[in-house]
């Protein structure tokens, strides 16, 4: 059997965590109950924390572990559950973690994270230089603290080498998927998805996203932009026009919008005007022209591919798959 350590923590997120161990631990299990054949247990999977002690999950519940991380020195896999807490608290209360990780992954262990578990392996330096994922709502954070991994929050699951991340909600579900079938092969991976009726899309996480709540920045001159690009998305406008605002030149204002925000102040309001057609979609609009009008396009052609770009779908798979009623006309 493939050995794993799913490791929890105060402010752990309860259904990651429990679900991740389910799976695994029911690989070759559930499937075979179901069809009177005989058990195949693939993983033996322990649950650890810092010092052996239970750990608070969030919202509240205790939880027993099986040991602490000293009493675990070679495993195949490492699993990180999502951070259901504050961020930087976890971060500073798991120190004495990262340690442990670096060394099984120096050992030949894989590594894979859940939505902002993903912080714990930055945290430890085991994603420099690597592409990763995490949950879009923290990908600000995320960049501006870990400026030196390569994130892409628009991709539901990455790998490099042997570490895996997924990115928000659920996705340990799909995570857990891969990994059975990495270990065990598809066969076993389809069964444990059919089993558990989990619907193994290869979705983009974009589809989910929208933009960050929090700009966790302090440059007034960006925040000016932001706050006018917000309010007018509708308007045309260029570069030029938006650092006049600020009085600051064209490249000046590319340069420390950037630098701020991690992309340019122009696909910042492509960003913008995507999230308000998302919402009109949502809301039941079924005139595409009329729509791609009232968030800044002229060429409904051009707003159709940029949409698709940032989403990963068409305007109207979108409308069919997150709309209630109504159809698209384009």
């Amino acid at each position: 059997m493939f050995h794993v350590a799913v490791l929890a923590f105060d402010g752990v997120f309860a259904s990651a965590l429990t679900g991740i161990v389910d799976l695994l631990t029911l690989t070759g299990v559930t499937w075979n109950r179901i069809h009177n054949q005989p058990l195949n247990r693939q993983f033996k999977v322990q649950v650890v924390s810092r010092d052996g002690n239970p750990v608070r999950c969030t919202p509240g519940i205790r939880m027993a572990v099986d040991c602490s991380i000293e009493q675990v020195d070679k495993v195949d896999l490492v699993v990180i559950p999502t951070i259901g807490g504050r961020i930087e608290e976890v971060l500073h209360q798991e120190r004495d973690v990262f340690p442990w990780l670096r060394f099984l992954h120096q050992g030949g262990a894989d590594l894979a994270s859940n939505c902002t578990g993903a912080f714990l392996l930055a945290e430890a330096g085991l994603l420099d230089d690597k592409t990763a994922t995490t949950h879009w709502g923290f990908s600000q954070q995320f960049r501006h603290r870990y400026p030196q991994v390569n994130l892409n929050e628009r991709e539901l699951i990455t790998r490099d080498g042997n570490i895996f991340c997924a990115g928000g909600g659920t996705a340990w579900r799909d995570l857990s998927i891969l990994l059975v079938e990495r270990y065990c092969g598809a066969d076993l991976a389809r069964e444990l998805a059919r089993a558990f009726v989990i619907d193994v899309r290869n979705d983009l996480q974009s589809i989910y996203a929208g933009l960050p709540a929090h700009t966790y920045h302090q440059d007034d001159q960006v925040q000016t932009i932001q706050a006018w690009i917000h309010e007018h998305y509708r308007e045309s406008t260029n570069l030029s026009d938006l650092a006049e605002m600020v009085h600051l030149s064209p490249r000046q204002l590319q340069r420390r919008f950037t630098n701020t925000l991690g992309e340019p102040p122009l696909q910042y309001l492509q960003r913008v005007r995507i999230e308000a057609a998302r919402k009109m979609l949502e809301r039941g609009i079924n005139n595409l022209a009329k729509l791609s009008e009232q968030v800044g396009y002229q060429d409904v052609s051009s707003f159709s591919r940029l949409f698709k770009r940032h989403t990963g779908l068409s305007p109207s798979h979108y409308r069919q798959r997150f709309a209630r009623t109504g159809t698209l006309n384009d």
